[in-house]
């Protein structure tokens, strides 16, 4: 059966309609934004079959290109349409974050940099300038590591805050590996910066390790 046969309260457009976004499945949600099935599969059967596929929303809009080309059905317009969703979630986000006191929010400052850094293949190593009321001034990827380490250098890290007259930081890095359970050298880093900052008056409010699970937040941790 064709969707323009299902029952009016049951088709993706016409259920957003009546009800709002909130009510759709991510299925309905990626049925409406891919617009179209496959050969042999409507539109929702195909976005549920994606979302089986990549294991769920977040590993589908993050994934490569590469990866969802692979996909039956997937073509460079569809990858477009993917990757713009992504995009305009880090920057929704970030525009959160600018205008108001988001930093106070630790479940917001997460929800970004998991955006920002989940779908990373290699370790990324992050500084978000704050100013004095702790609103959003830059967010900078500074520095590019293997599958498993990313060097740091604390003289960089003042550079910027100098450059953007940054009144506090947030320190952040994903583990590519999954596993956000900071380690001893993540500690060590983040001791050295914290005394780094120190020397010029700015406050070092958290640091955020991404990995496959909830992010880790040092300051939850006692651990600044």
């Amino acid at each position: 059966m064709k969707i323009k046969e299902w029952p009016t309260s049951e088709r993706p457009r016409e259920k957003l309609q009546l009800q709002g976004a909130g009510f759709l499945t991510d299925a309905e949600l990626i049925a409406i934004l891919l617009g179209s099935g496959r050969r042999g599969q409507d539109v929702v059967s195909f976005a549920r079959q994606l979302l089986t596929d990549f294991d769920g929303i977040g590993p589908l809009l993050s994934a490569t290109p590469e990866q969802l080309l692979s996909c039956p059905g997937i073509g460079p317009a569809r990858v477009t349409q993917l990757q713009v969703v992504l995009e305009l979630s880090r920057r929704y986000l970030q525009w959160q974050l600018q205008r108001q006191d988001g930093f106070t929010e630790p479940a917001m400052v997460k929800d970004y940099l998991t955006t920002q850094l989940r779908h990373q293949a290699r370790e990324v190593f992050v500084v978000l300038l704050l100013d004095s009321q702790h609103r959003l001034l830059r967010y900078q990827e500074l520095f590019h590591g293997t599958i498993n380490a990313a060097p740091v250098y604390p003289r960089e890290v003042l550079k910027m805050v100098m450059q953007y007259n940054a009144a506090a930081v947030i320190l952040a890095h994903n583990h590519p590996s999954g596993v956000a359970e900071p380690s001893q050298a993540d500690q060590r880093v983040t001791d050295r910066l914290k005394k780094a900052l120190g020397l010029i008056d700015v406050a070092l409010l958290d640091h955020f390790v991404i990995g496959s699970g909830a992010p880790v937040s040092f300051a939850e941790r006692g651990l600044l």
